[in-house]
């Protein structure tokens, strides 16, 4: 039996590992690579295998990074299965039909700009008759106006047009809606703790991950020759205490103890949160402050998770009564829809929870000054609001949505408070907000504020940028050891995966000093279990 990590080896998004045996091919998680916006695409369109090999696919949980490239396999020969749990099915819905929505939206709008600079140079006669063009200024006018129909909406097919007629480059979308919505009849949902058939020989079982509703800890099981082995696949595990979700499983049954192979996630191998007793009272202080100097509130975060752990601890706040109740928006139709896959899912939920609001007749995720933002119109002029209000906007990494412009709108003004509340990988603009904006606070705000660059324009980033690390849906160094020490699983070997290299290497070395045996696999590197 081998591992092969194809994706978060030394790295933390684009999970994908395939696990090998004499009989069966299964890839754990199919996950998009996030960063760079060349290097992702890149990434991204390489799928290094052929699809028609692999019998299933087990995913851990719903997030892009671990399931956005489900529909270029199966769009590409794969006929297996999508095993996950039953809430992971229904949020996939959701994310992957909005992943398919922005890969269409970024190829129309990137064969655009490819059109409208085509034209702008065809301006000149001369640049006309070098590409033997027999175009009047009019004609080239007219044409632009082509490109746009009602509303100021791209005009795909003229586009297309122009693009083909002048053997211009277009830019295919990584997958279609179309693509996504046939990706979803391959899922099949199951409850924790349920054997699903996943090969010959072959079963996996889900336990709850405590990261975000619906994620698990997949623990496989399969006989090769006359051997038996045992596999754990952590996906991204969650924190303990944390609200609204039970913390991670650490009780397992006899047949699932003993484990070959535990492949562990290691975002913050090396690093530890603020305690989650403390989130609260954290967010309580930036809310009052912003609001007390005439500043609003700017909150990039993911659509799933982390948008409806900080609705939840707003209307804690809120029930308390001693916080200026402004009014708040989450400005995400994604979010919009998640939310209402938490709502349908209590089952899932913390004593706490319960008791909190379930147990008082109130939904947690609805409050009188709690407003979901639908239409662009109306995150548009949210845009201009100047009155103090807290927004919630994703994406979280600020690499994309509606939360590009509320920040164009608001970091350029000192009263507005910025709130990084989950990790931000490498080369994304949310990691440069979080790193530039925070050595400017540290500096006392001294000197000129940096510069950042956003849908194309720069703007001076005089807003406070400031930091709550507690609401991360990753467990930290000793949440991660605590996993591995208190639970009752005996670990024969760890891989160290779905972080930073130096994360992943400090976390495996502190395995290592612990006595265990544990790797840290390159992109590519297979291992023999």
């Amino acid at each position: 039996m081998f591992l092969t990590s194809y994706g978060a080896a030394r790295e933390v998004t684009g999970s994908m590992h395939l696990l090998t045996t004499e009989t069966d091919r299964i890839i754990l998680d199919c996950g998009m690579f996030q960063g760079r916006r060349k290097e992702s695409e890149e990434k991204n369109r390489v799928v290094p295998f052929d699809p028609a090999i692999i019998g299933n696919i087990v995913l851990s949980h719903a997030h892009i990074d671990h399931s956005g490239r489900v529909p270029m396999l199966t769009s590409r020969g794969f006929h297996g299965r999508v095993i996950c749990t039953r809430v992971t099915a229904a949020a996939g819905e959701y994310l992957l039909l909005d992943s398919a929505h922005i890969q269409e939206s970024d190829a129309n709008y990137l064969n655009y700009k490819t059109a409208r600079n085509f034209l702008r140079q065809m301006k000149s006669a001369r640049n006309r008759k070098k590409a033997g063009l027999k175009l009047r200024d009019e004609d080239i006018v007219e044409i632009r106006k082509r490109l746009k129909g009602e509303g100021h909406k791209l005009n795909i097919g003229a586009i297309g047009k122009l693009l083909e007629a002048n053997n211009l480059k277009q830019i295919d979308p990584l997958y279609t809606i179309a693509d996504a919505e046939r990706a979803l009849s391959f899922f099949d949902g199951y409850p924790y703790g349920t054997p699903a058939t996943i090969g010959r020989d072959m079963t996996c079982t889900f336990y709850d991950a405590g990261h975000i509703l619906g994620s698990s800890v997949c623990v496989i099981t399969a006989r090769e020759g006359d051997r038996n082995y045992t596999i754990m696949y952590t996906g991204d595990l969650g924190r303990f205490g944390k609200p609204i979700l039970k913390d991670p499983t650490m009780d397992f049954p006899e047949e699932h103890r003993k484990l070959d192979l535990m492949i562990i996630e290691s975002t913050y191998g090396n690093r530890e949160h603020d305690p989650v007793v403390r989130l609260k009272n954290q967010l309580k202080e930036v809310i009052t402050e912003t609001v007390e100097r005439g500043g609003c509130l700017i909150i990039p975060a993911f659509a799933y998770g982390r948008t409806q752990a900080l609705l939840y601890t707003i209307h804690r706040i809120y029930n308390e009564g001693d916080t200026p109740r402004v009014p708040v928006y989450v400005d995400s139709p994604l979010a919009s829809k998640l939310t209402r896959v938490f709502g349908e899912h209590p089952e899932v939920y913390d004593r706490e929870t319960h008791r909190l609001f379930l147990e008082q007749g109130e939904n947690p995720f609805a409050f009188k000054e709690l407003t979901f933002v639908g239409a662009v119109e109306q995150s548009m002029a949210l845009n201009r609001e100047e009155k103090p209000h807290i927004v919630i906007s994703a994406s979280g990494m600020c690499e994309a949505g509606r939360i590009l412009h509320h920040l164009r709108y608001k970091i350029h003004n000192p009263l507005n408070t910025v709130l990084i509340v989950g990790y931000m990988a490498q080369n994304t603009l949310g990691r440069r907000l979080e790193e530039r904006g925070l050595q400017y606070e540290q500096s006392g705000r001294k000197g000129d504020p940096p510069i950042m660059k956003i849908l194309g324009k720069e703007y001076p980033l005089k807003a406070r940028i400031t930091k709550i690390s507690g609401f991360s849906a990753h467990g930290d160094k000793q949440e991660l050891l605590k996993f591995i020490e208190e639970s009752n699983l005996d670990v024969k070997r760890f891989a160290v995966v779905h972080g930073e290299e130096d994360q992943s290497l400090s976390f495996a070395e502190h395995l290592r000093h612990e006595g265990y045996d544990a790797v840290v696999p390159r992109q590519g590197e297979t291992l023999e279990i």
